[in-house]
């Protein structure tokens, strides 16, 4: 799946326009940096793109319980990492 970079404010102002009609993922920007995702979910995905989804949640999980990290853990290493990057 193609990742379309998209400005937080053309994303606010053809918002409708995104929901309704994007069929790929968008990484929402702010002065270039990457702040958030917009997975579309209205489309129905094929059976294939459902179980490479399942699949790579399996894998996420088996790398969080080899490495003895929790949701928690990352989320607070991503704050962290946003909050240094901001300076």
């Amino acid at each position: 799946m193609e990742t379309q970079r998209v400005g937080i404010r053309e994303f606010r102002d053809k918002l409708a326009t995104y929901l309704l009609e994007s069929d790929s993922a968008l990484a929402i920007t702010r002065h270039g940096d990457t702040i958030g995702y917009y997975l579309p979910t209205r489309r129905k995905r094929s059976e294939s793109e459902q179980e490479a989804l399942r699949l790579a949640g399996v894998r996420m999980q088996e790398m969080m319980q080899a490495n003895g990290v929790t949701e928690d853990e990352i989320l607070a290493d991503f704050k962290q990492w946003r909050k240094e990057r901001r300076g």
